[in-house]
């Protein structure tokens, strides 16, 4: 089986895209603002991997947002 080549961005258009966002606060960070991906590996409960693989494509992305979000909702507990 061959492996489809993923396009390569430069970092440069990496840096650009972090301050381009940076320099425009109001704008919401969701839609602008694209983290740094790392690779990782990461042992989860075969049950909790099957539910989001059976919802398809993109299940890493799911599994990220929904780890976003349980983030950003201690983050505002801790603060309040």
């Amino acid at each position: 089986m061959r492996m489809k080549k993923r396009k390569r961005i430069a970092k440069r258009g990496k840096v650009a895209r972090l301050q381009a966002s940076a320099e425009q606060p109001n704008f919401p960070l969701e839609e602008y603002y694209r983290p740094i991906k790392k690779p990782i590996t990461l042992r989860l409960d075969a049950d909790v991997l099957a539910w989001f693989k059976k919802q398809g494509r993109g299940y890493q992305t799911r599994i990220n947002q929904a780890l976003r979000k349980l983030m950003t909702t201690e983050r505002k507990k801790a603060g309040a």
